[in-house]
């Protein structure tokens, strides 16, 4: 697919509906999001005149300047000339991106009904042939001359679009000829998007059996939490035997997408398998690979020590696979109906800042959030960010556990932080990876610390620290072994297609290397990696999560220590979207994340709060 397509799909953790979604006591009623901020319905007059327009506008643009930008440079006025061009093109990735952002939320509502995989896949043809006209235009920038482009950038209406224009030429030495990248743009939908949709049909089609009764997989991974063991084994087995039998299909996605990420990387001529992924992060290499050995070095004394401690408290010498996330025992739960988890949410943020709660306030008040579960649901959750001339939306799977009141916090973090971003602009709006998931992580901080602060015994907060040292590391060690396996699977698969077995193998390996002699990595567990949906859709994502851990740590570190003015130095951080590099974001905070030492400071907190967790079973 295209880079816009890329920007704008969904990428998991509907007919237009306003009405909520009513469901069975606790959970209360849960809402379905209302898309008609986008476009009425699938077959709108308007939606099929946009897309009419998305062709007209996107031909038109190629027609008009194909081959002028070097004589545009030369002529007098020449910046502000440059600028008109820009905004025109910033205009119509506004609408291709309305367009795509409403295709794939309506798909995402039910990836299995076949009306809505139609719509989706027709939305995507028609897009991906109208933005094949705007291929030449970054390819074209980039062969303009330096010294030019520099004088150009002195008017202030093209000097707007600077970050914009540095990013795109950092891609030069990687950009093809125009007819090449012609032929990877077209065929991109009935190469990797076509795969990635095999793969997201086929895992929301699989049905798991739950004594008799068929469970989606959200709804079966939502098991592995529950307090009996049994309930948690069955589930896991369930999973396990189901993966099991789509082995072939999975390890035909997966090598097939690895091959044809390695033929772009060649063709790019990029030198490492991640260095893609790096450079749409705008993150150095180096970093990256700073905070991988950062954590590497620190599994023993974080999962590793963390499980044998919970070991412990389940009387086992280690724990089963499912025993993983599962609740501590003897530790009441309870379910958590979306009234409260909405109030809890909003309360934490407001306490940072009003501005902020009154942000994601509106996702609650405008129908913004389709947070039920359903059968042909995209599982997981994601806040999308649509396009700047709209505003983003938020899907969740939520069944009231606490986790689940943990991932509404997630979300509206990333929410919060595209709705500040948006005034940037279609073209500057999109934050990094890295960055993007600073939000999310510190909404997640600001709600933890708001319920611990809440506990009403020693019991409650140490279920509490529990289950945020889980999280913790499921974000930071977990995601870093994911990238771990990547980087295993990508290299192996130049040598040639690797087996299901192989796979297996790889994954049991690293996992076990992460996770410690503290659980028990039984049969079954081999066939877990099918499920994880980043390795589909966007390679090397994962390490994101731990970034945005380790920086949201070591940035909370600098609120408790000076909380004057961090919500306004934090805030215009998140409205600054894709405009500043990371370096730049973090300096006001004293922060500079290529310091080896900058990884330890987030690493150091997960660890003070195992060894909390450790002295409150020594009192």
């Amino acid at each position: 697919m295209s880079r816009i397509a890329d920007r704008f799909s969904p990428v998991p953790r509907a007919a237009a509906v306003a009405a909520a979604a009513p469901v069975a006591a606790p959970l209360g009623v849960l809402p379905q999001w209302d898309l008609t901020d986008l476009y009425p319905g699938i077959d709108s007059p308007e939606l099929h005149a946009d897309l009419e327009r998305a062709a007209n506008e996107c031909a038109a643009f190629a027609a008009d300047y194909r081959g002028t930008l070097a004589d545009l440079l030369e002529a007098p006025g020449a910046g502000a000339q440059m600028a008109e061009v820009v905004k025109r093109y910033e205009g119509i990735e506004d609408l291709l991106g309305r367009l795509y952002s409403y295709a794939g939320l309506v798909y995402a509502g039910d990836t299995t009904d076949p009306v809505r995989a139609k719509f989706y896949g027709d939305v995507q043809e028609k897009l991906t042939d109208a933005s094949t006209h705007l291929l030449f235009f970054t390819l074209e920038l980039n062969r303009l001359d330096d010294a030019k482009m520099e004088a150009a950038l002195e008017d202030p209406g093209f000097a707007h679009y600077r970050p914009w224009i540095e990013d795109v030429r950092r891609e030069k030495p990687y950009q093809l000829e125009d007819r090449i990248e012609q032929l990877f743009h077209e065929k991109g939908i009935t190469g990797r998007g076509a795969w990635n949709r095999l793969f997201d049909e086929t895992i929301a089609g699989l049905r798991f059996d739950i004594d008799g009764k068929p469970l989606p997989l959200e709804q079966t991974l939502n098991l592995l939490q529950e307090p009996d063991e049994a309930t948690r084994r069955q589930a896991a087995e369930a999973l396990a035997k189901v993966f099991g039998e789509n082995l072939r299909l999975f390890t035909l996605v997966t090598n097939t997408l690895a091959k044809d990420k390695e033929i772009s990387d060649r063709w790019r001529g990029f030198e490492d398998i991640a260095d893609s992924r790096h450079l749409a992060n705008r993150v150095e290499r180096e970093v990256v690979d700073a905070l991988v050995s950062a954590v590497h070095t620190a599994y023993p004394r974080l999962a590793h020590r963390y499980y044998k401690l919970k070991a412990k408290w389940f009387g086992k010498e280690k724990l089963e696979y499912w025993d993983r996330n599962a609740p501590l025992p003897k530790v009441e739960t309870r379910v958590i109906g979306w009234d409260e988890a909405r109030d809890t949410v909003l309360g934490a943020y407001s306490t940072f800042s009003p501005r902020m709660a009154d942000i994601a306030r509106e996702f609650f008040d405008r129908n913004w959030i389709d947070a039920g579960t359903r059968p042909g649901k995209a599982p997981g959750a994601f806040a999308h960010p649509t396009v700047p001339s709209a505003h983003p939306y938020v899907l969740l799977n939520y069944m009231g556990k606490p986790r689940d009141v943990m991932t509404l916090a997630h979300e509206l973090g990333h929410g919060v932080h595209q709705v500040l971003a948006a005034p940037n602009g279609a073209l500057m709006a999109p934050t990094p990876l890295t960055l993007a998931e600073t939000a999310s992580v510190f909404g997640e901080m600001l709600t933890f610390r708001r319920l611990l602060a809440a506990a009403p015994d020693k019991a409650a907060r140490k279920a509490m620290l529990a289950s945020k040292v889980e999280d913790m590391i499921n974000t930071v060690v977990r995601q870093i072994a994911f990238y771990t396996f990547e980087r295993r699977i990508h290299t192996e698969r130049k040598n040639g297609e690797l087996t299901a077995e192989r796979i297996c193998e790889i994954w049991k390996e690293v996992q076990a290397e992460s996770l410690g002699e503290g659980i028990h990595l039984g049969p079954g567990y081999e066939a877990y990696w099918v499920y994880i949906g980043h390795f589909i859709h966007s390679p090397f994502y994962v390490y994101a999560y731990a970034f945005g851990d380790c920086l949201v740590n070591s940035l909370y570190a600098v609120y408790e220590n000076a909380a004057e003015g961090f919500a306004e130095r934090y805030l215009a951080m998140l409205a600054a979207g894709g405009t500043r590099h990371h370096s730049e974001l973090l300096a006001p905070f004293g922060l500079d994340a290529r310091d080896p030492a900058f990884w330890q400071t987030g690493l150091d907190l997960i660890e003070r709060m195992i060894g909390e967790l450790e002295e409150m079973e020594k009192a």
